[in-house]
């Protein structure tokens, strides 16, 4: 397996995190958005005079901020996870280089990598 579809199947697995999570943030945002607009629209007289689509525009605003909002942070999260894998990894490369009396290099951690 090379380096580059190793490199391609990672991207495509944080796109295909980062794609569900977003539809999972739009839904629920969405959600709470019409719960807003709803509440607003029988709780406030001035609210009820707006358009429908001044609503529509409202509902939509808080789709988008749950899909963006959503996506990020579950690619963070998945960031974040990924370096903690390498970093443990690489202390664990070191260390066995460390015993063999080897400095641990990106070479050498490359090297301990194709061993294992």
């Amino acid at each position: 397996m090379s380096d580059r579809s190793q490199s391609q199947r990672e991207v495509d697995a944080a796109y295909a995190l980062q794609v569900r999570a977003a539809t999972k943030g739009a839904v629920q945002a969405g959600s709470f958005g019409v719960g807003v607009v709803t509440f607003a629209h029988y709780a406030w007289p001035l609210f009820r005079r707006q358009t429908l689509p001044f609503k529509a525009f409202l509902i939509s605003g808080f789709t988008m901020a749950g899909l963006v909002i959503g996506a990020d942070n579950a690619l963070l999260a998945h960031e974040a996870e990924r370096r903690q894998s390498e970093h443990a990894v690489r202390r664990e490369a070191r260390i066995d280089l460390a015993r063999r009396g080897l400095i641990g290099t990106e070479t050498e951690i490359a090297k301990w990598r194709a061993e294992r």
